[in-house]
């Protein structure tokens, strides 16, 4: 049989939204900004042709707030960001947690604060993705580290995003936006497509109504026939506004749980040279492919350095940095930022073994070097 697969030279923001358009996206509403605008672009040139809709809107909030609505239409949506404009998209990326809308947030990580540096990489919006809305709410961030695996990752998001009824982040950054690698793009029918459950053709629909062990309930779209309200608000089982303590609690914990207890459905990350190290570089997004030559560099020296890598960002793994402290010496953090991940791993860590650090925020790379020389200074 011929084989759909392709062979292309692709930058990482089009692999996003190749990966966007193979997992379903039929709708993108967006505002352009350094360094993710190419997603933007690409996807307005590419959705019309698979009947798909697109819609540039005044600003960041407006773009998030059509992606939502798109959504509840019925259909897989996407909006992509950098830096501020991801500020901006908190307030409704709350409205999604709690409204449980599948939906796909980009961010394209840039140095910061505020306008910051547009054309440079980092990686501080870290915390600010699983803490920037307000009020307790689930959240899954993911992050690639190439161009074949943006497209990857952007497939599983949405296939976590309609599993679970719930925004997803992908936390890339400028370097894996911009690089350009020659990657192959998989047959359409080689991927897991994972689409939203649907309710049952009857009268007695709930948009918030689960059974049983259930945490995700079904989700009829906006048109299908069912009439039912959405809120941001909190909501009991009819998605009307209850200001019940107890309906609150109820919903918090499913919210939670529907995360909390598929852990090992969702937490995905790499493994290199773990088996005898003794100083691990725990690293993630572009700045784990400096960390991976790092450990190269280490071992042509005689000393024992592996990586972990994250892949999902939150929820962290957790359980797999704390099997790692209880057996190696030390811990070096290596991320575009002046400390973020790191605090999450000396939480977990809780002085099982040494926790060092080592960041940029100039929207300079950190490069291989730089995190040799660092780990061979705390051994």
């Amino acid at each position: 049989m011929m084989s759909n697969k392709k062979v292309r030279l692709m930058q990482g923001n089009e692999a996003c939204v190749e990966g966007a358009l193979a997992a379903g996206m039929r709708f993108y509403g967006g505002y352009p900004i350094t360094p993710s605008t190419e997603i933007a672009e690409i996807s307005a040139e590419k959705l019309p042709r698979v009947g798909g809709k697109f819609i540039q809107m005044e600003d960041e909030i407006a773009g998030i707030a059509a992606a939502i609505g798109g959504s509840l239409a019925g259909l897989k949506a996407m909006t992509a960001t950098s830096g501020p404009g991801f500020s901006l998209k908190q307030e409704n990326l709350g409205y999604a947690a709690i409204a449980e809308i599948p939906l796909v947030v980009v961010n394209v990580q840039r140095g910061g604060p505020s306008t910051g540096l547009p054309t440079a990489p980092a990686q501080g919006d870290v915390m600010q993705a699983k803490w920037g809305t307000h009020g307790d709410h689930p959240i899954i961030a993911l992050s690639p580290s190439s161009v074949r695996e943006t497209f990857d990752v952007t497939v599983r998001a949405f296939n976590l995003a309609e599993k679970y009824r719930t925004p997803v982040v992908i936390l890339t950054d400028e370097v894996v936006g911009h690089m350009r690698e020659k990657i192959e793009i998989p047959d359409v029918n080689d991927i897991e497509i994972i689409d939203r459950v649907k309710p049952s053709d009857d009268d007695n629909y709930l948009p918030y109504g689960v059974t049983g062990d259930e945490l995700v309930p079904p989700m009829a779209a906006f048109g299908d026939g069912h009439r039912f309200h959405v809120t941001g608000l909190m909501h009991d089982e009819t998605g009307f506004p209850s200001n019940s303590s107890e309906n609150a609690e109820k919903v918090l914990d499913r919210l939670m749980n529907k995360i909390n207890k598929n852990l090992d459905d969702i937490i995905e990350y790499e493994e290199y040279m773990l088996d005898d190290a003794q100083i691990v570089i725990l690293s993630y997004g572009s700045t784990a492919r400096s960390a991976k030559s790092a450990v190269k560099q280490l071992r042509e020296q005689g000393i024992n350095a592996g990586m972990f890598r994250p892949i999902t960002i939150w929820p962290f793994p957790e359980e797999q940095v704390r099997k790692l402290s209880e057996k190696v010496k030390s811990i070096l953090v290596a991320e575009m930022n002046l400390g973020q991940v790191v605090l999450e791993v000396e939480r977990i860590v809780k002085g099982k073994c040494e926790i060092n650090h080592i960041g940029k925020a100039n929207g300079e790379v950190i490069t291989p070097e730089e995190i040799a020389s660092k780990a061979k200074e705390v051994l």
